[in-house]
């Protein structure tokens, strides 16, 4: 009997020749991008468990919602609970905060997460029942600039991952009573069209007519286009922290289109809502999205705290990686890969890599003792930056010949004191970033005076520590009273 994957789920591997998006080093490589982002912008790793309480997401997400209506793995364990797959990341996100009483921690808290989320869905392309997400969510600032500086941290991780040709679309839906009398409006308006409105439009035409606005079918889009425009329904406040937001991004020279009929699909969002798109990946263009949510704690029995917050399908934004060509370096491949011939060359290098290793460098033996080429061809295979063959010649002579994989260029290196020369190619392209800008000139005066004054704090720290040393050997030499005082 063979087995394969359910259907709208994959495997990630090392190696898929077939899909390259299923390859684990690409995965690795966009996950840490995200997180060295998150982290330049003061936020923390928090992890929720896959499954929640189903009343988590009815409440938090929306019972209207598409999601809870119909997309989301729903189970009753042998308790009698009903658990769900999470099928986003905020709720539990909102959850843990209060259940661990974080409110009191600090005025503001900023969290992120990576992990899979779990909808029932139609698969196509960028749409899987287990997909993954990166999120970034803020508790504690109702301020428009804390707005602008999440859309600023995702367009900062998508340039930092090398995408191309994304469009930035900014809306705001209002508060409470603006979004209600803009329902009220929508709903005036598409009763008149009713009988020409795709099913899931007219059902919503009674739930939560804004959710119409994010519509995908084609006989809804002539409607949505005539829609009235929510920019006309906004209360006062929610325009000027608007007008707010768009100033902010401006004065970091972030583009940005208004786009007056974007809504998210989840209930809990006010005020600043966006959407990163890229046409890259077909007619699931979205890469990401996010906004202003202030009242979900609240709902969900926290405290009244505003909350902001965005998330990124990593499927999408690998896709769009792979469609823009955006070059994609290897993370796990070896610095060294070692040949030994023969038993004695073999337990020799067996030794040299642990060492290697304990040091933090990633090399590699080949133990197979297959023939030479296809050691070589391995070698290759696993990118390996250099590769040296140990015989007994080596053994004997202690000196190793290092080759370039890349050019065939060729290096004398000692068998056993391989460690720093590994160690600066391991860290050679930011050793030369830093040697590079440390030999600028300082083109004004208050960097040089920082400089020089970081330098002279450095040399008297490093007397006085010499101070103290010589003072400790003092006392010590006190206790002989064969040793002379020094």
């Amino acid at each position: 009997m063979k087995f394969a994957a359910p259907p709208g789920v994959f495997d990630i591997i090392p190696d898929d020749k077939k899909e390259p998006w299923h390859n684990s080093g690409i995965w690795n490589y966009v996950e840490n991008t995200f997180r060295r982002s998150a982290q330049l912008y003061g936020f923390k790793e928090i992890r929720t468990p896959v499954f929640e309480r189903t009343e988590l997401f009815e409440r938090g997400v929306g019972e209207g919602t598409d999601v809870v209506s119909k997309e989301m793995y729903t189970f009753v364990d042998k308790g009698g609970r009903s658990l769900t797959l999470r099928p986003e990341g905020t709720a539990p996100v909102m959850r843990a905060f209060i259940e661990h009483g974080m409110a009191q921690e600090a005025p503001c808290h900023k969290f992120y997460y990576i992990g899979p989320m779990f909808r029932y869905e139609r698969a196509q392309a960028g749409r899987y029942r287990q997909f993954h997400q990166f999120g970034a969510e803020i508790i504690g600032l109702s301020q428009p600039e804390q707005d602008a500086e999440l859309i600023d941290m995702a367009v900062h991780a998508y340039k930092s991952l090398g995408l191309k040709n994304l469009k930035i679309y900014l809306n705001s839906i209002g508060n409470t009573e603006a979004r209600q009398n803009y329902r009220e409006a929508l709903k005036s308006y598409f009763l008149n069209s009713f009988d020409k409105l795709s099913k899931d439009s007219q059902y919503r035409l009674t739930t939560n007519p804004l959710r119409i606005l994010d519509s995908k079918a084609p006989e809804d889009q002539e409607f949505i286009a005539d829609a009235p425009s929510i920019l006309e329904y906004l209360d006062p406040d929610s325009k000027e922290h608007f007008e707010k937001v768009q100033n902010y991004l401006n004065l970091l020279n972030i583009p940005f289109i208004i786009q007056p009929r974007l809504v998210r699909g989840l209930d809990y969002y006010n005020r600043t809502v966006f959407e990163i798109v890229s046409e890259d990946i077909g007619a699931q263009s979205s890469v990401g999205g996010g906004g202003r949510f202030d009242g979900l704690l609240k709902t969900l029995g926290g405290p009244d705290l505003p909350c902001t917050g965005f998330a990124t399908g990593i499927e999408r934004v690998i896709h769009t990686m792979l469609k823009q060509q955006v070059p994609i370096p290897s993370t796990d491949a070896p610095v060294l890969y070692m040949i030994p011939l023969g038993e004695n060359a073999k337990e020799e290098c067996f030794k040299i890599v642990h060492a290697l290793r304990e040091q933090g460098i990633p090399v590699q033996i080949d133990l197979s003792g297959r023939k030479l080429n296809k050691a070589l061809q391995f070698a290759d295979q696993l990118k390996s930056k250099f590769v040296t063959i140990v015989g007994d010649d080596e053994l004997k002579s202690g000196v190793v010949e290092l080759k370039e994989m890349s050019t065939g260029i060729k290096t004398k290196a000692p068998l056993h004191n391989l460690e720093r020369i590994l160690q600066i190619e391991e860290s050679s392209e930011e050793f030369i970033k830093l040697w590079q800008e440390m030999s600028k000139p300082f083109e004004k005066q208050d960097e040089a005076e920082f400089f020089i004054k970081r330098l002279n704090r450095n040399i008297e720290m490093t007397q006085k520590l010499a101070n103290e040393l010589q003072k400790a050997m003092e006392g010590i030499e006190g206790y002989f009273d064969d040793k002379p005082k020094t």
